[in-house]
């Protein structure tokens, strides 16, 4: 290895903005399992199905239906 490096010329990485970055969420087991039974059938992996259709999500700006109980 050289002990020295020339980075005078380098590049910025072009896909740095669209790498994806590892997080931790709770997701409900049936919606997991509803994940990667679709996923399965598309032939994808399920966190890419998720990741997919999340981005999908927030480009049209899609926005959930929730309805808390209140009792």
């Amino acid at each position: 290895m050289k002990d020295n490096y020339d980075f005078s010329n380098s590049v910025q990485n072009p896909y740095a903005k669209r790498l994806k970055k590892q997080i931790t969420i709770r997701i409900d087991e049936d919606t997991i399992q509803y994940f990667k039974k679709l996923a399965e059938e598309k032939g994808i992996p399920y966190q890419s199905l998720i990741n997919f259709y999340l981005r999908d999500c927030a480009e049209t700006h899609c926005k959930p239906n929730v309805k808390w109980n209140s009792t």
